[in-house]
């Protein structure tokens, strides 16, 4: 016979310390948590309170991870690749954050989205999982901004983009522990990494956003603590940066600072045009090590996708994966780093067949406690 469960008095809940109800609630899982966050304003509160979610077990281990399509006809519904499940889905934003039509997402970071908003001359960063959203205000108007990219901090986020319709050129910061914007006059940079690939984003690595530039090829990078463009092929640069010989393209990929590695993905050929793509990865000293080469009937599809026009190939992680895309393509190149294998992941099958263009591909990871 099953004994019969018992719960406990009411009472006795009505009279716990809220810091220790609240540690008794941090060990809850994530989905258990959003079903109280209706009870209560209290419990509603803490899916915004740092404290508290700092000392909760919930991860983004708890939800699936997806790789999120963004295309000017997707409106308010995205299509979702679930990568843990191998399954496509459709999402719908909630009616909370519904977007003007003019709205595009730009930039994706550990449970984050960022948006433009051009009617409103701003831009909107959410967490989705929370149906939490924050405002912010272009720097300056008008703000023809370049080359947006969202970075996760242990604090918060940053927003970094650069503004280089003007002279001098700017680079512009938003720091979300102090909600503030800060400028940096550049010189000479941003005309190089402008002409590469407006698709790809810059590239966080050991407290840097990394660029590429195109020929001659080379590297950049700007600090984001203290608003300085380097190359990191300097001479009083600690670690040299020597890229591959014969590059058509190339774009840099880090690990989602899961090992902190950095990777070089790029075509190999002559007179601009790639007859072979491989992968490399930074070495001790600057070194590019080669790790793998693309299958040769895998690269010669992704070839004839995009034309040889290479501006239109952008990279970035996805939990293990290196995934290569373009701009004009519905389907995506990857690499499995663990099985050190390609694999082509197919377009998905509610996409209409007149979209030609304009496939923007995020890494989605569903994220509690990332804040707004």
């Amino acid at each position: 016979m099953v004994p019969k469960r018992r719960e406990m008095d009411p009472a006795i809940w009505s009279r716990l310390p809220e810091d220790l109800l609240d540690h008794v609630l941090s060990f809850l899982p994530p989905k258990k948590l959003l079903k109280l966050r209706s009870t209560c304003k209290h419990f509603n509160s803490l899916l915004f309170s740092p404290s508290f979610l700092s000392k909760t077990k919930c991860s983004s281990s708890a939800f699936s991870c997806f790789i999120l399509l963004s295309h000017p006809q997707c409106y308010d519904q995205y299509p979702l690749y679930d990568s843990t499940h191998g399954t496509w889905r459709r999402f719908s934003l909630p009616y909370s954050l519904l977007l003007p039509s003019a709205a595009t997402l730009l930039s994706s970071s550990k449970g984050l989205l960022c948006f433009s908003l051009p009617s409103s001359s701003s831009f909107l960063v959410c967490n989705l999982v929370t149906l939490s959203s924050r405002t912010i205000d272009f720097p300056t108007y008008p703000f023809d901004f370049e080359l947006l990219t969202l970075v996760s901090t242990p604090s918060g986020y940053k927003i970094f983009m650069l503004f280089a319709k003007s002279f001098p050129n700017y680079a512009f910061v938003y720091d979300s522990t102090d909600q503030s914007w800060s400028k940096f006059d550049i010189d000479g940079f941003p005309s190089m990494i402008l002409s590469q690939s407006s698709h790809q984003e810059g590239v966080f690595y050991k407290g840097s956003l990394y660029f590429t530039t195109p020929e001659p090829f080379s590297i950049v990078r700007f600090d984001l603590e203290n608003g300085i463009w380097e190359t990191p092929n300097d001479a009083n640069d600690h670690m040299t940066m020597m890229l591959p010989h014969e590059l058509t393209f190339f774009r840099l990929v880090n690990d989602g600072e899961e090992s902190n590695k950095l990777y070089l993905i790029g075509g190999v050929g002559r007179n601009g045009i790639s007859t072979t793509m491989k992968l490399w990865e930074l070495g001790c000293g600057g070194n590019w090590i080669e790790v793998e080469r693309v299958p040769e009937m895998m690269c010669r599809k992704f070839m004839s996708v995009c034309y040889h026009n290479y501006d239109h190939v952008y990279c970035f992680w996805h939990q293990g994966m290196i995934c290569v895309c373009c701009y004009t393509w519905p389907e995506i190149l990857y690499y499995n780093v663990a099985r050190r294998t390609w694999h082509w992941l197919p377009s998905c099958p509610s996409l209409p067949h007149k979209w030609s263009c304009g496939f923007r591909w995020f890494s989605f990871l569903p994220h509690l406690y990332a804040l707004v």
